[in-house]
């Protein structure tokens, strides 16, 4: 078996899967039934200051017959009191001492605030701290949460005012909700921050009642913006994670966070650069148990691919990400059709007819039965008959050589460069 033990920043956990912050997170007695569930760490549900949550706090979206395909919440930070928790968190450390936990924390942007609430949480013996600088609702109207995380000055001064007491390491949460989230991973790489941990839930309204006019969730007919997570959000975290990955600025762990439900999209988070993974909307859909599938398909891909350790993927796609211009221009792939295997939905056809390059001919076979056919010359390989195509090995892209050494848009624009310059000299 593969060694699916991580270490993020100095914290240790017997596998990468760990509980975020949330619902399910709330309590000792929950995050005791996922420690034995085969969960290797949790973050404690946000402390801070007592808050009132209100009820009707959750709303969903299904699309297409797949339920809480995103989903979205209301809820603040923990309601109960600090007090009670450290009790809970100090028990459930005891009991589980080869278990990762750590406390999610949320305080007034006030130094002494921080220090205060850093020195009470690591008494109870907590493995290290996530600072909560993405929460977009609710919190951030009182000046926390997004509305800290939105301001690089902001996520700085407060890691810097936390690593002046902390004793362990020391993690910050990162909001969306901005225009270039590096900005504020740097922000806490110049704090002292020991690591990052990304994305926090997406400003959001999953909808509206068409019959009442209300929106969902609502409170009384009246509703606010949530934050949104789960499998559909999982395409804009990757990014996130990846960019702050591949930065020369941000040379700290991560911890991926955002529509984690398989093992196979914690492999993809750690080789986009995650050092572990965070798990809330699919446990809160399927139950603490989903972390046993996880754990044995992570075993067994590594088996599978001679992998040692599972620390032994980590960020081994990030080389492979960069910007569009560095992409080869002269990289080509058609689409070609099985004719063996596709059911001649037209899918394909109408998808490239209406909206692409209308390079799918419809033929008729030596006996007389209609095919689809790729005209190769005119298809710009953007892969879309592919993606529509509902039948497993109807349709490959194959890469055809182009005979071109490769070239980038930056190679061709410094050419051109170049040559305009020489242009220039001669005239």
């Amino acid at each position: 078996m593969a060694d699916l033990r991580i270490n993020l920043a100095g914290i240790e956990s017997p596998n990468p899967f760990w509980l975020a912050s949330a619902p399910p997170t709330n309590s000792g007695y929950q995050v005791q039934r996922a420690f034995d569930a085969g969960w290797g760490g949790a973050v404690w549900k946000t402390l801070g200051d007592p808050i009132l949550n209100v009820t009707s706090r959750f709303g969903a979206v299904s699309f297409n017959g797949q339920r809480v395909a995103g989903f979205n919440n209301i809820e603040l930070i923990s309601d109960r009191p600090i007090e009670v928790n450290l009790k809970e968190i100090k028990e459930t450390k005891r009991l589980f001492p080869n278990h990762t936990i750590i406390a999610s924390l949320m305080v007034e942007p006030k130094q002494e605030k921080w220090h205060e609430i850093v020195k009470r949480v690591e008494e109870a013996g907590v493995d290290g701290l996530e600072l909560n600088f993405g929460c977009p609702h609710g919190m951030a109207e009182r000046g926390m949460g997004s509305a800290s995380g939105q301001v690089p000055s902001l996520v700085e001064q407060q890691t810097y005012w936390v690593k002046e007491v902390a004793q362990t390491p020391v993690i910050v949460k990162l909001t969306p909700n901005i225009t270039d989230i590096t900005a504020t991973a740097e922000a806490a790489t110049r704090g002292g921050a020991d690591a990052i941990s990304m994305i926090n839930t997406i400003n959001s309204l999953v909808g509206v009642d068409l019959d009442t006019w209300n929106t969902i969730p609502h409170v009384g007919g009246k509703g606010a913006h949530g934050g949104y997570c789960g499998p559909a959000v999982k395409p804009i975290a990757l990014n996130m994670v990846a960019e702050c990955a591949r930065s020369q600025h941000i040379n700290i762990p991560i911890s991926g966070i955002g529509g984690i439900s398989t093992w196979q999209d914690a492999v993809e988070y750690m080789l986009m650069g995650a050092s572990g993974v965070q798990v809330c909307t699919a446990a809160m859909h399927h139950g603490f148990r989903i972390v046993e599938d996880m754990i044995d398909g992570l075993d067994n891909y590594l088996d599978q691919k001679s992998i040692a350790s599972v620390m032994d993927i980590v960020g081994k796609t990030v080389p492979k990400y960069s910007d569009w211009g560095n992409l080869d221009l002269n990289y080509k792939i058609v689409a070609r059709i099985n004719n063996d295997v596709c059911i001649n939905c037209n899918k394909c056809h109408i998808a490239c007819e209406d909206t692409s390059h209308q390079c799918i001919d419809m033929l008729k076979d030596g006996n007389g039965y209609n095919i689809l056919k790729v005209r190769e010359e005119d298809c710009v390989g953007c892969n879309l008959c592919s993606i529509v195509c509902p039948v497993d090995g109807a349709i490959d892209m194959v890469e055809i050589p182009s005979g071109l050494p490769p070239m980038t848009w930056n190679e061709r624009q410094a050419a051109l460069g170049a040559a305009s310059c020489k242009v220039d000299t001669v005239k």
